[in-house]
Order: C-alpha cells, then structure tokens, then sequence
C-alpha cells in the first residue's frame, strides 16, 4: 500500500488574521516522498502554515500545488491530504480497528477492501493485538499509532503531522518518532512535521525549515543548520546558546579579535569566516557548552579562543557535569567529564570550528 509519492509547493505564501499578518511571503518545495520539519517556537507560523497546506486556513495571497496541480482553493476534503493531530482527535466509543477504518468508510470503501487495508495497517503499526480494543484503553504511544494509522490507511497523496508526539512522556516519544520516521520511509510518502523540539526535527526529518515571525529564517539538511547556522537566532535556536561580545579587526589573511578583559587575543584564519562580519568592530561568537574544554587559566589550546572565569555552579544530567562559569558579567554552561569544584578558576577554550560568528546588533 501507499500512495504516490507526491511534490508539494508553497509560493509566496501570506496569511492574516484580521490585520495581523502571520506568514509573509513564505515559499517551499518539497520533494516526492520526503520528510520536512518546520521548527519554530510558539507563534513563529509553522502551525499556521501546515493548516493553510490542509487548507483549514484561508491565504490571502500566493498559492499552494501538489504535484503540480493547484490546491489553494480546494476544501480540505479535496486535496488528497490527512493529518494527525497533537490531540489524537479518536472516536472514544469506537473499537482500534473502527478508528482506523472510519475515513474508508467516509469514502464508501466496500466491507472487505477496508477489512485488508485495516488488517494491514494493524499490522504495520504493531497493533494487531489491540483490534477489538476500545482507544479509551490504550496507552498515549498506542494512541497514537491509531491515530497514525487512520491517516495512512485511505492512502494520501501528503501526510501532515501537527506536534503529535508532544503529549507523550520522554521515553515513548523517542520510540515513536524512529517508528513513524522507519514507517515514513516504507511508505515513501511526503510528510510535513511541525514540531518545537528541536532533537525531534533532527532526527526526522531530511530537511529542516525554521520560522521566525511569519518568515523562514533558514532552511536545509539538519547537519547543516545544526554546523552553520546563517544568524545568531537560528544558531541559539539550534543549541548554541552561549554568546560570547568581542571585538575584532579584519586582517588580509583572516579576523584578528582583540583581548578583553576576560579574554586573549587571536586570529582566526580567512577560511573560518564569512561575508556576514564586518570589516572590525564588535561582534558575538556563539557556542554549545559541548564543544567547550575546561582547563587552567592559562594553559590553553593551540588556536582556542581563551575565556577566563569561575565556575559558579554545578550540576549532574546525566554522563557528564554541567557547569554555570561566570565570565565578566555573563554566564556560560559548559559541560565536562570531570567533577570540579564550585569557586575554582578556570579557562573555557573554544576550538574556531566551535565558533558561529556574526556581527553584533547595534
């Protein structure tokens, strides 16, 4: 079973609410059979954007095609798509296997073709044991395979995912989301995911598109995002949370930062850098407390750039410490193997390749 694996374009895409405009101008194209994540925070459009694929929500201007044909003003009844939803949307009353047969018979699907395609999504879903069980039964992670399953069962051309693996607690939402990417890829069929967590987006999806107030702000594979991120709001969004104000000049062979007061000097070579930073003035070097090595004030890494602070604060996740280390008036986390004490002075050595620079705001 499975649909065709089918394109889906959005161009030049707006859409208001009242006098509020909550997309601007967003295009997409998405290929046959691929997986992409719109990732954003609350209110960013990425929720507005999926309805307005489905068609649950009117655009104001540009237009939406699948495989070339142009849906903008279809229903959503009329444009081949399903979505499963945060909330599972389940029929309380209704059996595992009524559940899932209940858009077949919406279609008018005769009584055996349905009694195949539901024994065969069953199947699939790893559910075949729950057939005769009401979903008021089930646990969150079974739920929502039936939901998953009432959405693949009638073959859509899209399949549209909105957040549907926010209720789940953490250890069945990592279970799920291998089970419906694994599933995504059997069937080959198109999905749009919208999700606010980022690990989520990474492991799913084959590109990742992240919204900020109506716009993509980037957009690509999630190893490129995640190693270049093109500004500081997609690089903090992406878990390089730790900024770090320096100042710098350009050189010929590269960026000469300038020591501070709690930093050394050093020159980064041309290749690390980008058109994005200024010929010299200020700038911020973003940073995940992962790549960051803690060691003695100064014994520091060949070419790291060199921060000196004291840690203020310490804690244990999980497989390494964590540690809040105050530097100047700022307070960066960095994590490290060992178990170091609160009050020591230390030296935070930043490898270039850890470094995401970008000019400052004014």
């Amino acid at each position: 079973m499975g649909a065709a694996a089918a394109s889906l374009e959005v161009a030049e895409v707006e859409v208001f609410y009242g006098a509020l405009q909550v997309l601007d101008r967003i295009s997409l194209a998405v290929a046959g059979g691929e997986f992409i994540a719109l990732l954003g925070s609350s209110g960013c459009g990425k929720t507005t954007l999926l309805r307005a694929v489905c068609g649950f929500v009117p655009v104001t201007r540009g237009r939406i095609a699948v495989s070339g044909r142009d849906i903008t003003d279809l229903p959503p009844d009329k444009r081949d798509m399903a979505m499963v939803f945060q909330s599972y949307a389940l029929w309380p009353h209704m059996t595992v296997a009524q559940n899932i047969s209940y858009g077949l018979k919406l279609r008018g699907v005769d009584r055996a073709a349905i009694a195949g395609r539901v024994a065969t999504m069953l199947a699939m879903l790893r559910l075949g044991g729950l057939t005769e069980r009401r979903v008021t039964e089930l646990s969150g992670g079974q739920r929502q395979r039936v939901a998953l399953g009432r959405a693949l069962v009638i073959n859509p051309q899209i399949l549209l995912l909105d957040e549907p693996l926010s209720n789940l607690d953490a250890r069945i939402r990592e279970d799920v989301r291998h089970e419906i990417k694994m599933l995504q890829r059997e069937l080959g069929i198109t999905t749009v995911h919208v999700t606010h967590d980022r690990e989520e987006a990474m492991v799913m999806a084959d590109r990742i598109v992240i919204l900020d107030k109506g716009r993509i702000a980037q957009m690509g594979a999630p190893e490129e995002i995640y190693n270049n991120p093109n500004s500081p709001f997609v690089a903090d969004f992406m878990g390089a949370g730790n900024v770090v104000r320096l100042r710098a000049r350009r050189l010929a062979e590269g960026l000469a930062i300038e020591e501070g007061p709690n930093n050394d000097a050093l020159t980064l070579a041309a290749t690390k850098l980008h058109d994005r930073l200024p010929q010299s003035g200020a700038i911020v070097a973003h940073f995940r407390g992962e790549a960051a090595r803690l060691h003695a004030p100064d014994a520091a890494g060949d070419g790291d750039l060199v921060l000196r602070g004291r840690i203020a604060q310490a804690s244990y996740p999980g497989g390494v410490w964590r540690y809040s280390v105050r530097v100047g008036d700022d307070h960066f986390l960095v994590d490290d193997k060992r178990r170091l004490p609160v009050g020591e002075t230390v030296g935070i050595g930043l490898p270039v390749d850890a470094l995401h620079l970008y000019v400052a705001n004014p």
